[in-house]
């Protein structure tokens, strides 16, 4: 039986990870890749489920709910990420469905899954999202409010944050934006760092990406 297009691309990014792994000096473990679902349909998430794949990104809460239990069901070691923009008011689905969440970015949210997380005894990990090309239709921290940002999330939220995320502008070189994320990384003593899309991941990984997010480089156009 032949792969399907999804899986086959799958192997080609993970080879393209291990690569660009290889030619930074660092070991393709050390790399997540994130394969970006949003959009994408139970049935063609599951061909690349099959394949070994673990680690899925979904923008969404109200789309993930309606597909990831019953994948979860079949393939329980699974685990989805949240990629977009939260809600506050949908902080307690978030906490309840996902095992990571790339994109705290604001007070209100850190107390709204803050409380949550208290109620539901179950903590996701965290990553701050930091707006580093301070683009006002992105959400994300100003780079020069990060560090107070993190200390909130840590003193007066009591939040365990693991990372940072970032969405470089799509007109800019990318590579500087990774870059800062690791410097406001290191300087805050944070080891996680989601940086990196089907264009730009092999970049991201030079600049000491820990999970890169890919979706069309193996789902497809959406």
């Amino acid at each position: 039986m032949s792969d399907t297009p999804s899986v086959e691309n799958l192997h080609a990014v993970r080879a393209a990870i291990g690569r660009a792994a290889s030619d930074s000096d660092r070991d393709p473990a050390s790399v997540t890749l994130i394969a970006v679902s949003k959009t994408f349909p139970a049935e063609a998430i599951e061909p690349v489920l099959a394949a070994g794949q673990r680690v899925f990104g979904e923008n969404y809460v109200q789309e993930a709910k309606a597909k990831w239990p019953a994948l979860k069901e079949r393939y329980p070691d699974a685990e989805v990420h949240l990629i977009g923009p939260l809600q506050s008011n949908k902080a307690r689905e978030a906490v309840a469905l996902f095992d990571m969440i790339h994109t705290l970015d604001r007070p209100s949210l850190a107390e709204a899954l803050a409380k949550e997380i208290r109620k539901a005894g179950r903590a996701p990990r965290l990553l701050v999202q930091v707006n580093t090309g301070e683009e006002p239709q992105k959400g994300g921290v100003m780079p020069a409010e990060a560090d107070a940002f993190l200390a909130a999330c840590r003193d007066a939220y009591g939040l365990t944050v693991e990372g940072l995320m970032c969405i470089p502008p799509s007109q800019d070189p990318p590579s500087p934006h990774f870059g800062l994320l690791n410097t406001i990384a290191r300087r805050n003593g944070l080891s996680t760092l989601s940086m990196g899309m089907s264009a730009d991941f092999d970049a991201a990984i030079q600049m000491g990406a820990t999970h890169v997010r890919v979706g069309s480089a193996i789902f497809g156009g959406r």
